[in-house]
């Protein structure tokens, strides 16, 4: 936990005072509703807090030091495990779709591909400047131009481009044809929230449709002089302070489905970054994606378009589950809404006699 973090945590009244009362961490009374590894310095998604607290207590026998190393394994699997970014990921992620498994392969070609060109360039560099140095003698040769060296660092680059451009092309394709989908789902964005419209599965209308909006705890949360700790709002061991729904967005795994996006008012955009796409919802215009989601599980994003005073709260869940449970809940859906259609129907007219 750093000190702009700490500053605002129900109980510090500054940095300073962080600082201070840290240091006396044995004697100090722990801020309310922050757990105490949380008030060690630790967040929802900071193993650190963890690692101090399993020190202190298992550190001062061998047996001890052997189950927290295998207590922070298992607790860095968890994190990597749930897709969210982690502490100190410098990397992409590799996400679950092949949408999102080739942008991480093309983003890792072109990462190698400028390794190689920064070593070989700066390497030449650094020998030039110290095998030909003033010091030992040498002298500057006295020409300004060379066309064999000037067509080699021109040809080279363009060979480089082309060759990465080639599979991009292809991956790029491949992500605009969203033909033949098992499910379409209808995306509008409002301000700030989403709808959700399942238009058809395997051919058949399936008239489901509802709002998705920040969930109660985390909405409670963000008000101001609320009092209330955001790493306290979790589900599970997972931290979703502003990252989970009242509603999530469920889909089935190992099936193509579209998506038609769109909005009602401003321009926001669709954003979950394990399925490795972000598409903006533009009023009056229909964009298109697709993705297959290879593994059930809970998948986090945010509208990644400013769209207003509440832009930063607009989280979007996307929940996957195995086809048979998606059908199960599919049709506890319809379900659910048939007593609503049938209210809302008018009554037929009494026959005149």
């Amino acid at each position: 936990m750093t000190a702009r973090r700490a500053a605002h945590q129900p109980g510090w009244e500054s940095a300073a005072q962080w600082h201070s009362v840290r240091g006396r961490t044995q004697a100090r009374r722990e801020p309310s509703g922050v757990s105490p590894w949380l008030a060690d310095g630790g967040g929802p998604n900071d193993w650190d807090g963890f690692r101090v607290m399993a020190m202190k207590s298992l550190a001062t026998t061998r047996t001890g030091r052997a189950a927290a190393a295998a207590a922070l394994a298992m607790a860095a699997g968890m994190v990597h495990a749930s897709t969210m970014p982690v502490r100190w990921q410098l990397n992409m992620g590799k996400g679950v779709t092949e949408s999102a498994h080739n942008a991480y392969h093309a983003h890792m070609i072109a990462l190698w591909v400028c390794v190689v060109i920064g070593v070989i360039v700066f390497g030449a560099m650094a020998y030039a400047m110290f095998k030909f140095r003033k010091s030992k003698g040498a002298v500057a040769a006295q020409w300004s131009h060379n066309t064999k060296a000037e067509v080699i660092w021109t040809v080279i680059p363009v060979i480089i481009l082309i060759a990465m451009a080639w599979p991009a092309t292809q991956i790029l394709i491949k992500q605009a044809d969203t033909s033949n989908p098992v499910l379409t789902v209808k995306v509008t964005g409002y301000q700030w929230k989403w709808r959700y419209e399942y238009v058809d599965y395997e051919g058949k209308p399936t008239g489901v449709n509802f709002v998705s909006k920040i969930d109660a705890d985390s909405d409670k949360t963000r008000q101001l002089k609320s009092g209330l700790d955001p790493h306290a709002v979790k589900v599970g061991t997972e931290s979703t302070y502003l990252l989970n729904v009242d509603k999530p967005l469920v889909l089935p795994t190992n099936a193509k489905i579209r998506f038609v996006i769109t909005a009602d008012d401003v321009i926001h955009a669709w954003w979950v970054p394990a399925l490795g796409w972000k598409t903006d919802a533009i009023p009056d215009i229909i964009n298109d994606a697709w993705t297959l989601i290879e593994q059930p599980g809970t998948y986090r994003g945010q509208c990644a378009e400013l769209c207003g005073q509440d832009h930063g709260f607009m989280p979007i869940v996307v929940e996957a589950r195995p086809k048979a449970e998606f059908d199960q809940w599919l049709a506890a859906q319809q379900a659910a809404a048939a007593p609503a259609t049938a209210s809302a129907a008018p009554a037929p007219a009494a026959p005149q006699g």
